[in-house]
């Protein structure tokens, strides 16, 4: 990874900007110039959430993901799932940041000290349009020496990450990424699940149930810009049908950048 060419995170982190700006005067990629006036959740959309959740999980689990994972171990999944759903809020939440399973930052940032997997992921709706391996894919190449992985927030933060116990995941849908923290649980048993990822704050009132249920903790990012604010938009996302784009705004990408930075020195990635 591009960090580990350096000596502490100050050098890298000041060497990718500087290369960030000069791909970007050979190859300029398309932006959020200005930032839309979207409005959050509908009305009518936030009404049952929680139940629509639920139908969208069981009725488009076309591949049996989430049927055989929680059959792994039926009972506990049972009580956390509806321990949480019938709770007022899955999550607590502090500006862009949403807290499941934990009460704020500073808890996940202690929880980065324990012998744990770190799952960073992102969806896909913010990667850059000219993405060399394509948005609605589970594909990230994250390429320091391509102009437009240069420029990408995501391909800036898998380069920072750690590579010990790290698990980067690029989501297309939110089976897929359900069907990947089952394989984790069944892989690492012994290991807490802790997670960093970025979705639209629709998608992160819909499925802090089942992050509970799981049983990992964790922050999910909300995303700004072309964001889903209905339930059509959020359907025809998950078909990848999404020609907007989403941003992490730059103050939320220095928490997460903080948060990357904590977790390559709990890991031995740097001094």
């Amino acid at each position: 990874m591009f960090w580990d060419n350096f000596s502490n995170w100050k050098e890298a982190n000041e060497a990718w900007e500087q290369g960030a700006r000069e791909a970007e005067t050979k190859r300029p990629l398309k932006k959020l110039k200005v930032l839309p006036d979207m409005p959050g959740i509908t009305p009518d959309t936030a009404k049952g959430l929680k139940w629509k959740s639920f139908k969208w999980m069981v009725t488009k689990d076309h591949e049996r993901t989430i049927l055989r994972g929680f059959l792994k171990h039926p009972f506990k999944y049972s009580w956390r799932y509806f321990k949480s759903f019938f709770q007022k809020s899955s999550f607590k939440r502090e500006g862009d940041f949403f807290f499941y399973g934990i009460e704020n930052e500073a808890e996940f940032k202690e929880l980065l000290k324990s012998e744990s997997l770190f799952v960073l992921g992102f969806s896909y709706c913010h990667k850059p349009f000219e993405c060399p391996s394509g948005r609605f894919t589970e594909d990230c190449m994250h390429d320091p020496q391509n102009a437009v992985c240069r420029q990408c927030f995501i391909g800036k933060a898998v380069n920072a990450s750690s590579q010990a116990d790290t698990k980067p995941l690029f989501i297309p849908t939110v089976h897929y990424i359900a069907g990947k923290i089952f394989e984790l649980l069944e892989k690492h048993p012994d290991k807490q699940i802790l997670f960093l990822i970025t979705a639209c704050e629709m998608t992160l009132q819909m499925f802090g149930d089942w992050g509970n249920m799981a049983g990992i903790k964790g922050i999910g990012v909300r995303l700004d810009g072309r964001i889903c604010n209905t339930m059509k938009a959020f359907e025809l996302s998950e078909q990848g049908i999404k020609p907007g784009l989403t941003v992490v705004l730059e103050g939320t990408q220095e928490r997460m950048l903080e948060i990357l930075r904590q977790r390559r020195k709990e890991g031995k990635d740097e001094g």
